[in-house]
């Protein structure tokens, strides 16, 4: 399910990319005499409050079924080494939701799980290395479009703020791949009786 989750989201995003190249290619004319036909803008607009909606549910879909993950993972972890974590299970879910702390908290969790988890393999911390800065820069460029959207007046600004927008596209769908590499990994770790964590 985590990894279905993840790619549907994906996915909205590989739409949202789309979108991004279809509104690049729209405009017609060079600097100051650039512009888009009237037609194509209405089609433009249409297509992106679609992805929008799109990304949304796939984007609070993706984030139940992955932080419901990270909860149980962060408990078997707990099993195996109780003195391995700085903060308790609940953090898991509520480090999610802390404003700032959200930034680093989540990603602390998912590093001490992981050495616990794959305790005694050579395992580098790279794939959630890579997962944490794209899925964080995703936020930020992503919240950065989302203003920069609002108040483009001009074209140019518009056109500025979509290719910030996919460039935080691009950054989740890398987080999201990531994610799946280092999931899969952490659903072998072990429960405390010996079983397999389960990825569902």
């Amino acid at each position: 399910m985590l990894h279905a989750a993840l790619t549907a989201a994906a996915a909205a995003d590989a739409a949202s990319l789309y979108a991004g190249f279809r509104a690049h290619f729209a405009v017609e004319g060079d600097g100051a005499l650039a512009f888009v036909a009237e037609d194509r803008w209405t089609a433009l607009n249409t297509m992106f409050a679609r992805v929008e909606q799109l990304q949304l549910l796939t984007v609070l879909a993706c984030a139940a079924v992955f932080i419901m993950w990270f909860h149980r993972i962060r408990l078997r972890a707990g099993l195996l080494a109780p003195t391995g974590f700085r903060w308790g299970p609940g953090w898991a879910i509520g480090g999610w939701f802390v404003p700032l702390a959200c930034l680093w908290m989540p990603y602390r969790i998912a590093r001490e799980a992981w050495t616990v988890g794959l305790r005694g393999a050579t395992s580098p911390f790279w794939p959630l290395n890579l997962w944490w800065a794209s899925f964080a820069g995703s936020l930020l460029l992503g919240r950065y479009a989302s203003v920069s959207h609002r108040r483009a007046e001009d074209l140019g600004p518009f056109l500025d703020a979509v290719t910030v927008g996919m460039m935080a596209d691009a950054l989740n769908i890398i987080a999201a791949v990531a994610a799946m590499f280092f999931a899969a990994r952490l659903t072998l770790m072990p429960d405390h009786d010996g079983a397999p964590a389960t990825l569902h």
